[in-house]
């Protein structure tokens, strides 16, 4: 049996600063990008195209991570992924227009998506399935975490230091994290985990390729994953420029609805856990989470008609909250029905699905919005994680750990 005592839950929260740091860094643009638009003469289509280059790098660093973890360890692996996309937003403070930041923001993308299936991965390993759930959404929140505070603290840097500053610090102070990660993370993999590297050997992409479920996996995290995206890039571009917000007023706003959206990850965790605790099954109580999740999010489809700035922001906080209900209980699906060796894999190949989706939607959403308003992306934003729940019944099904073909053990040579 798993042991989830203080040290395990340490774990978990370290883990949790660390998704916090990413997206504070990953945000920095977003919050400075209406600066950018004035200063640099940077279009919607323009910041789309920096945005899109780096979710490519997301993407195709999505599976080298995921082995990466799989074979070194989080233990390594995920502090050198942290410095690199540190160095890297440091470095946009350098840049010039849209090819640096395009070139910069690749090299940080490729970097930053392994911090998920890192998590995913220690989580997986450390936690029971009745409180997976809640360890996965205290580790998710710090997305949230770190779109709540990343508009104060970028918007209140630039207002006193310029915007190059804003990549500059927020980047070098965060590296203070590699401290505490390396004082509570195990220095040495304890014997249930070594069994589990070793049996990622055996586990080959092909073997999870041919799994619906991996294909329901897929599909999930890839048709709901670019909504999130949507708002961490585009709300403030929305609040300035849709709604007509000052940058004080828009940090205020977008700060609001992510901390509210918070709310989502730690309720759908816990619920999910206590439904477990109660007698629900596994399948029951992870679908019935999920689905009330998809539906809350729907509420982005009203955001465009509704006339006041406050109704406006309160609709966005309620979608935020429903897409986090939806997407802690995501993440504790994955380690339920995958194993453990396999989970760093999983990571990457539904990041890679949430990538290829993000970067359509977002090159699509800069001409729209350039051409259109941003009604379209609203109502695209209610729709795509209706698609999400349609793969987990189809493709996923009865949610149950699923087993792998093991290959024999090799003889021994004949001397």
């Amino acid at each position: 049996m798993k042991r989830t005592d203080g040290r395990t839950w340490a774990v978990v929260f370290v883990l949790f600063a660390s998704l916090a740091l990413n997206f504070l860094d990953r945000l920095v643009l977003a919050n400075v990008a209406p600066v950018l638009h004035a200063e640099l003469g940077l279009s919607g289509t323009g910041y789309s195209v920096i945005v899109t280059v780096f979710m490519a790098g997301m993407t195709l660093g999505q599976l080298p991570a995921g082995i990466l973890i799989d074979r070194l360890g989080a233990r390594l692996a995920l502090p050198a992924i942290f410095t690199g996309w540190s160095v890297a937003n440091m470095a946009q403070a350098l840049a010039r227009g849209v090819a640096s930041f395009s070139a910069l923001r690749f090299v940080m993308g490729v970097f930053q998506c392994g911090n998920y299936s890192a998590g995913i991965k220690v989580i997986g390993g450390l936690f029971p399935a009745r409180q997976r759930a809640l360890a996965l959404a205290v580790f998710d929140a710090g997305t949230l975490a770190g779109s709540v505070v990343a508009p104060p603290i970028v918007v209140w840097v630039l207002m006193h230091f310029g915007w190059r500053a804003a990549f500059l610090l927020p980047s070098a102070l965060s590296m203070l994290w590699l401290l505490p990660w390396f004082r509570v993370y195990a220095r040495h993999p304890a014997p249930a985990a070594v069994v589990a590297a070793r049996g990622a050997q055996a586990v080959s992409l092909i073997h999870l390729l041919r799994r619906p479920e991996t294909w329901g996996a897929i599909l999930m995290r890839g048709l709901g994953g670019p909504v999130s995206q949507l708002y961490w890039y585009w709300l403030p571009l929305y609040f300035v420029r849709g709604r007509g917000m000052s940058m004080s007023a828009m940090a205020a706003f977008t700060s609001l609805a992510f901390l509210i959206g918070a709310g989502g990850n730690l309720a759908g965790g816990f619920i999910s856990g206590w439904l477990i605790h109660r007698g629900w099954g596994v399948d029951a109580s992870r679908k019935l989470v999920f689905v009330s999740g998809v539906a809350l999010n729907a509420c982005s489809a009203l955001v465009p008609i509704v006339p006041g700035n406050s109704a406006a922001a309160a609709l966005i906080a309620a979608a935020i909250f429903g897409l986090n209900w939806k997407s802690c209980t995501q993440l504790a699906i994955f380690t339920d029905v995958f194993p453990e060796a396999t989970l760093a894999r999983i990571g990457g190949l539904t990041g890679i699905a949430e990538g290829v989706f993000t970067m359509v939607v977002t090159l699509g959403t800069g001409m729209v919005v350039d051409r259109f308003s941003f009604t379209p992306v609203f109502i695209a934003a209610a729709a795509m994680p209706l698609f999400s729940a349609l793969a987990l019944f189809t493709l996923i099904g009865r949610i149950r750990r699923i087993g792998f073909p093991v290959p024999p053990a090799p003889r021994p040579a004949v001397l």
